[in-house]
């Protein structure tokens, strides 16, 4: 996809001349727009939360009970949604099947169709414009702003056949926001107000930052260790925080794995739980990643790093695109010899010197990802005519 903008005109309005617009690498269209009339329960769930807490405050069993809502529900979002819905790292019955997408479904992320029939699309798609939570898009969108707008709201069905054939799962689908409403009925009884706010709602809350953090924070913060498309990252903090899923490079360089933490140092709770449940015969065929796939494609070889230069270029693109705004157009159309224009047009080029700098800098990491890439390309045909030799 050519990431170059996009120029369009805007109607012509009474007395002017119809002013070319520029279009962004990555600019969210009308419908991206984040509807703040759906969106306030999630808002509401969030002010609840931390007032609730702070009115009925915290008990021994609420606090128990809120480490449960948090990392039991972690597990069947990585180990069932995820890993299993998603990307099928592993085989288990029906029975079993229709447990994780329950316990997915108390998290109040959705269904589990809808859930891993986009998390398929972002890894189809993952940081091109067809990524629905690309952080090129926007830090903020990324992390929570795709799903308070309505153009995702629906069910890819092409991209989850597999588990849409299943009539039980259909109706976790339909149902999904009512296993929500059960459980934090349930803390309220085992736990009382303490349980319901602090528990229930407050440990949502956690779950759902620390889940979403895996779209947003581990696109732009951590180190990569192998060449992706993407700009997905390895970072230890996320891994802690949502039992493995924060080995994020690893699992865009291999998404078949039923392991996100390729190397024993790397923690990854859910695959030590995948792992035992495996012995208990709950679940079989873990699918990890062979020798070959853990040597292939490492930075550090001197392959190129296509998905971080394909990253700046876009931010460069978009640097240039929002460099070309409407009243510096104004202004070179206008009266040369007015003394404000003039004014305003002396520091509208300042503003534009002080961009391109940074376009600069952006443009001199993508040449620099180019001379690696033309250097491994030079030491290609070397070594096959050493080793041929």
């Amino acid at each position: 996809m050519d990431p170059s903008a996009v120029a369009v005109l805007d109607p012509p309005v009474e007395g002017a001349t119809a002013r070319p617009k520029v279009k962004a690498p990555f600019e969210r269209t009308p419908e991206e727009k984040v509807n703040w009339k759906a969106s306030i329960p999630f808002l509401l769930v969030h002010v609840l939360a931390v007032v609730g807490t702070l009115w009925f405050g915290v008990t021994a069993k609420s606090l128990a009970l809120f480490l449960a809502m948090v990392w039991v529900r972690m597990f069947f979002i990585t180990g069932g949604y995820h890993r299993y819905f998603a990307h099928r790292t592993y085989k288990t019955n029906r029975a079993w099947q229709l447990v994780l997408a329950m316990g997915g479904a108390t998290s109040a992320q959705k269904g589990p169709l809808w859930w891993a029939g986009h998390h398929r699309n972002h890894h189809r798609y993952s940081d091109t414009e067809l990524d629905i939570h690309s952080p090129l898009r926007g830090f903020w969108w990324s992390h929570v702003g795709w799903i308070l707008c309505d153009r995702y709201d629906e069910i890819p069905h092409d991209r989850i056949r597999d588990f849409a054939k299943f009539p039980e799962l259909r109706f976790v689908e339909k149902w999904n926001g009512l296993f929500p409403w059960l459980l934090g009925t349930a803390c309220t009884l085992v736990a009382g107000w303490s349980g319901l706010f602090f528990s229930f709602m407050l440990g949502t809350v956690v779950l759902w930052h620390s889940t979403f953090l895996v779209n947003s924070l581990a696109h732009v913060s951590g180190r990569r260790r192998f060449v992706t498309d993407d700009t997905s990252r390895n970072n230890l903090f996320i891994s802690l925080l949502t039992l493995g899923e924060g080995w994020h490079n690893n699992h865009h360089h291999y998404q078949a794995a039923a392991r996100n933490g390729f190397f024993w140092w790397e923690i990854d709770v859910t695959w030590y739980i995948l792992k035992a449940m495996s012995w208990v015969g709950l679940v079989k065929d873990l699918k990890v990643p062979t020798k070959e796939i853990l040597e292939a494609d490492r930075i550090k070889d001197g392959n190129f790093d296509v998905g971080m230069f394909k990253y700046h270029w876009a931010r460069a693109q978009a640097e240039v695109a929002h460099a070309r705004v409407d009243d510096r157009i104004e202004v070179a159309c206008a009266d040369a010899h007015d003394p404000a224009v003039v004014a305003r047009r002396d520091a509208l080029e300042l503003a534009l010197e002080t961009e391109k700098v940074a376009i600069d800098e952006r443009l001199q990491d993508a040449v620099a990802s180019a001379e690696a890439l033309a250097g491994v390309a030079r030491r290609g045909p070397r070594q096959l005519t050493v080793h041929g030799s």
